[in-house]
């Protein structure tokens, strides 16, 4: 026996509500820097030259706090 699929519209809105409910604790600058934070961070994994291309995206969430 398969176990039925879920809808893709309940999928939707389940991961819709993860995502609010994960930002929810956040202020309103944390909200405006997220992208630049995981961006920051993305780039931080790249061996060698990580650090300094994440540098510009560093220097963008500390001006938005």
């Amino acid at each position: 026996m398969s176990t039925p699929k879920m809808p893709d519209r309940l999928i939707r809105v389940v991961a819709w509500l993860t995502l609010g409910a994960a930002l929810l604790p956040l202020g309103g600058c944390a909200v405006a820097a997220l992208p630049c934070r995981l961006t920051s961070a993305t780039l931080k994994i790249i061996p060698v030259v990580g650090h300094a291309a994440a540098a510009p995206f560093d220097m963008c969430s500390s001006a938005i706090d």
